[in-house]
């Protein structure tokens, strides 16, 4: 009976444990769709005048005439906002409030969203470009690529928001290019530059997507492409000359301030179906 009773007591552990791992990965497994609900994916693309970006190729000429070429894109969108036409409204937060894109990783240029989204239709959709300002903590994330994304805490830590890395020809240069990193995060604030900072600044920034309107169906997935069009960081309201502003501008506020208003009109969009 002893030897019986230890079986068993052994048996009972196992279940106990093959339960708790099942339990576990379930977790992490979305929910099948509810019903009488609908879904949405969002597609990510990167365009320079209308057409897809051929990247590491000196091909491109700014609104201030600066000739570049783009290496690499990688920024965050997060509390993505769906606005009824009865008023009401739904922030993307379920499953991931922030969603990094990167130009290199082609499995960041789909986001099927996990949350449901109700049937009818929707005037228009808004997201925050970067992280907002009490979200952006510093070390929340341990993996890459978003690790690789930290803003240095001397200039207020947190993550960048955008790093548009690139080269262009100065002024007076037939071929030797020079690399810019048009890098989006916390401003600064300095008492004396460089060494005496006395505040940050929050650069992230509200993005209202024209003509965003759709319609969705119980039990259908709402495809919509959000294209960002890489000429506009450079242009309206303000004219972004690197030759002026040079190549580095995370400890430039007013530089960061520039890029951010560029910013209104910087995305578009199109519904697939």
């Amino acid at each position: 009976m002893i030897r019986r009773s230890k079986y068993v007591a052994i048996a009972g552990i196992v279940v106990f444990i093959l339960f708790a791992s099942l339990s576990g990965c379930n977790k992490n497994n979305k929910p099948p769709e509810q019903p009488g609900q609908g879904k949405i994916a969002f597609h990510f693309k990167h365009l320079i005048n209308g057409q897809p970006i051929i990247y590491d190729s000196l091909m491109y000429t700014n609104a201030a005439g600066n000739k570049y070429m783009v290496n690499e894109i990688q920024y965050f969108i997060s509390d993505v906002t769906l606005y009824k036409n009865d008023g009401s409204e739904k922030m993307i937060k379920d499953w991931q409030r922030i969603y990094y894109v990167d130009s290199d990783l082609d499995n960041t240029w789909n986001w099927e969203v996990y949350d449901d989204i109700a049937p009818g239709t929707y005037d228009s959709i808004s997201f925050i470009f970067g992280i907002p300002d009490e979200e952006n903590i510093s070390f929340m994330y341990v993996n890459p690529p978003e690790r690789d994304m930290f803003w240095p805490e001397y200039l207020g830590g947190g993550y960048h928001y955008m790093k548009l890395n690139g080269k262009w020809l100065e002024a007076g240069q037939t071929w030797q290019t020079t690399p810019f990193d048009f890098h989006l995060g916390r401003g600064q604030i300095y008492y004396s530059y460089p060494d005496s900072i006395i505040g940050f600044i929050d650069n992230s920034f509200r993005v209202s997507l024209p003509a965003s309107e759709f319609t969705i169906s119980a039990g259908q997935t709402k495809d919509i492409e959000i294209k960002m069009n890489v000429e506009n960081w450079f242009k309206d309201p303000h004219l972004f000359n690197l030759d002026v502003y040079g190549g580095y501008i995370m400890q430039n506020q007013e530089a960061m301030q520039m890029a951010k208003e560029n910013g209104h009109n910087v995305f578009s969009v199109r519904v697939l179906k």
